[in-house]
């Protein structure tokens, strides 16, 4: 999700200087005496997850906004605990009456929230009115304990109504346009740290989810159109002829395809002509599942081979109401997107089969799925489609804790819509959160980033999720280099993939990968408090030409950039990385190789941020 801005051990190669070891909370330290995880950054050898596989149908009325279903799961418990009780995640109940939120909602949109009609557990019939839930968590009791590796069948019959407005990632667009989100009850995860996650949902944090398997049937009425995580299996089924073609021919070619013309809506017959039309996805080893239907929005489509390898392709959707104009381009920014993640940054084949981008009314990520607002400028919406699709990696491929490390998905899409967003317009300078650090850090609203998300609001938790992070990463990036960056990312990514990584899982593995202790730049950025201030100190002249001496006013290490104006009005640029600041030195001394008389000296650049500005120009006497 995009905010406004307003808002341990030493491994293969030492520095000369000692490096600090990372201090790790007591219930992580538990996991490495566990052996669930290592301090390598792997794995340990008794790590464990859980999983399910959820047999979805649901239908649902546009004119209604009813959403009525069965919910069939198969709970595979791979821990060593015999579990007494499941404890299920029901989301729509932000909205029921008397729920805790983070933010107010209008009162017309207060509900019942989820009904649960029927409940079964391994055959147990559950008395549902006895069940006392506390809005969006709800603790089951089961009559018969479900044993270390053994599946709990599971059967739910619910219902709600979908939120009209206070649109919070999920509810009506406009009249028969619904992003349709959380929509059936899902068993919480249960692991290694925490056991059960009992923490709700506000609507400020965001989700943890197992991975799992799903096959789900979706009846809407007839003319409706369904886009949703995994593959559409019944495509000639749902849709007539003609737009089957389109979609297979959209799977195979670079060229953007348009499946639903304006002019394709005005005649009909897109859909299969039953009064109700089941749509069946099935989505393998993801943390969510989504959908979102309409009548009236239009369908652009393109593909490309993410992994040259294999040949594989990824399917890219833009679906939009025509009236946003800005939503034009936005296939192919989608699509510039998921061409860069492939073989750019961070170089990794994009894991999914499809991506849509869907004409919504918020600014929030899917696997596969995004509900995106419209914007008033192209290059919101660049940094926006960017922004989203790049969550794909962070949190759904790494199965990632947002609700506690909001930093572990935000920042990577941070400092993934910062260096795409220049790939897809090259005249574009995105400085997206940079400023309002500045101005934050070391306040009152400026806390650690490794402090927990649930502890956090407002400023903290927008600085600490996104721009802190964001810069953590790019700073690490610039000081290892492209190559040994990339090696130390997907080391990472290789380790944690398909499960559930914790912080330290995060320094070790990127330590590890990299061949170096790090530990000096995590302390210093995601651990300590602090502000970012360069200063020039003062310029000398010598007989090489200049030194410049920058000192580190603030105690948060951020690169050196130099813009040299020579009287001749040339420039020249000069950059140190943060690797300056490794040792504890206050100042840095930058040789200037030059015949040419130094008209000025400007200290920065846009992503570094500085809290203090004033003394970053030197202008000669």
């Amino acid at each position: 999700m995009k905010l406004p801005a307003l808002l341990a051990a030493s491994l293969l190669s030492l520095p000369a200087v000692a490096q600090p070891s990372l201090p790790v909370p007591r219930n992580l330290q538990a996991t490495y005496t566990k052996g669930t995880r290592a301090e390598s950054g792997l794995p340990g050898p008794n790590y464990w997850q859980n999983s399910a596989d959820y047999t979805l149908n649901v239908s649902f009325d546009p004119s209604t906004r009813r959403v009525a279903g069965t919910a069939t799961i198969a709970y595979h418990n791979q821990s060593p605990d015999s579990l007494r009780q499941i404890w299920f995640k029901l989301y729509p109940n932000l909205y029921q009456k008397g729920a805790a939120r983070a933010s107010s909602i209008r009162p017309e949109d207060v509900s019942d929230g989820m009904q649960i009609e029927k409940m079964t557990i391994n055959g147990q019939t559950i008395d549902v009115a006895k069940l006392r839930g506390d809005a969006t968590n709800l603790p089951v009791p089961v009559q018969r304990a479900i044993g270390p590796k053994q599946t709990a069948q599971v059967s739910v019959t619910y219902s709600y109504i979908l939120n009209k407005g206070s649109h919070t990632r999920t509810g009506e667009v406009e009249p028969n346009a619904d992003f349709v989100a959380y929509f059936f009850p899902r068993i919480a995860v249960y692991d290694d740290i925490d056991g059960w996650n009992r923490n709700p949902y506000l609507g400020s944090q965001e989700f943890y989810n197992d991975f799992a398997n799903f096959s789900a049937d979706i009846t809407v009425p007839k003319d409706f159109v369904v886009w949703a995580t995994g593959d559409l299996t019944n495509a000639d089924k749902v849709l007539t002829k003609k737009y089957v073609k389109r979609l297979q021919d959209a799977e195979k070619k670079d060229a953007i395809t348009s499946i639903i013309t304006e002019a394709d809506l005005k005649a009909g017959g897109i859909t299969a002509a039953n009064a109700q039309n089941t749509w069946h996805f099935e989505a393998k080893n993801v943390t969510d599942f989504v959908f979102a239907t309409t009548d009236h929005y239009v369908w652009q489509s393109s593909s490309l081979v993410v992994d040259p390898a294999t040949k594989r392709r990824t399917r890219v959707d833009a679906v939009y109401n025509t009236k946003h104009k800005d939503y034009e381009e936005v296939i192919q920014f989608a699509r510039k997107t998921v061409e860069a993640m492939s073989y750019t940054f961070p170089k990794w084949p994009f894991p999914y089969s499809h991506e849509t981008i869907f004409d919504g009314l918020d600014q929030m990520e899917y696997p596969m799925m995004v509900n995106d607002n419209p914007t008033e400028s192209r290059q919101d919406a660049i940094t926006l489609t960017d922004h989203e699709i790049f969550h794909t990696m962070f949190p759904f491929y790494m199965g990632i804790n947002e609700t506690k490390y909001g930093w572990m998905d935000e920042g990577w899409a941070t400092i993934g819509e910062w260096i795409i967003s220049g790939i897809i317009d090259p005249k574009l300078d995105d400085d997206y959160g940079i400023a309002p650090y500045a101005r934050g850090a070391a306040t009152e609203d400026d806390v650690p980033i490794v402090t927990l998300s649930t502890q956090q609001t407002g400023t903290a938790f927008y600085l600490n999720s996104y721009p802190k992070p964001g810069l953590g990463y790019l700073y690490v990036k610039d000081m290892l280099g492209d190559e040994l960056f990339t090696k130390a990312l997907h080391t990472y990514i290789r380790n944690w993939n398909g499960k559930h990584p914790m912080p330290y899982d995060f320094f070790n593995s990127m330590n590890a990968g990299a061949g170096r202790n790090l530990n000096w730049f995590w302390q210093r950025w995601f651990f300590d408090s602090g502000y970012p201030d360069l200063a020039i100190q003062q310029v000398t002249k010598t007989g090489a030409g200049y030194d410049v001496v920058v000192e580190s006013k603030g105690t948060k290490p951020v690169p050196v950039d130099l813009t040299i104006t020579y009287s001749d009005n040339t420039t020249e640029k000069l950059h140190r990385t943060v690797a300056v600041w490794e040792s504890g030195a206050k100042t840095v001394t930058v040789a200037v190789s030059t015949t040419k008389a130094v008209k000025q000296v400007r200290l920065g650049a846009t992503l570094v941020p500085d809290s203090y500005p004033k003394d970053n120009t030197w202008v000669t006497k």
